[in-house]
């Protein structure tokens, strides 16, 4: 069970990897970062990213629906993918026992990412990380 620092270097194998972070979506902090940062400043970075994640967290608009036996500390989004010319940008939630507020954040070169690659990785990555 990879812990935070695990978690980021095998992100950063991914092809194209630019940087990633664990990301607190409810504060706003980095819990972790690794490689470059988008402008330069990982906690902006960090900042900006988890408006975001909040916005699709927190709006029903983006929510599954749920039956009665669907109750749970599950992440309401699975992922957030956001692209422009040079970069994906990809948040994934993670669930854990406590508020499940927490998400990856993964950028990539457009040029040598695979998207596809990279929202399976990260979710499996998510699904071992170790958060304590």
């Amino acid at each position: 069970m990879p812990g935070i620092d695990e978690c980021l270097v095998e992100a950063m194998r991914l092809p194209g990897a630019l940087g990633a972070a664990v990301v607190d979506w409810t504060s706003g902090l980095a819990l972790g970062t690794v490689g470059e940062a988008p402008g330069g400043d990982h906690e902006t970075t960090a900042a900006e990213a988890a408006e975001l994640a909040r916005l699709a967290a927190e709006h029903g608009a983006f929510a599954p629906e749920k039956g009665p036996d669907q109750e749970g500390q599950d992440p309401p989004v699975e992922d957030l993918i956001v692209s422009n010319r040079d970069t994906y940008h990809v948040l994934r939630f993670v669930a854990t026992t406590f508020d499940s507020s927490v998400f990856l954040h993964l950028w990539l070169a457009r040029a040598d990412g695979n998207l596809a690659l990279a929202r399976i990785r990260l979710g499996e990555m998510a699904g071992r990380l170790v958060l304590g």
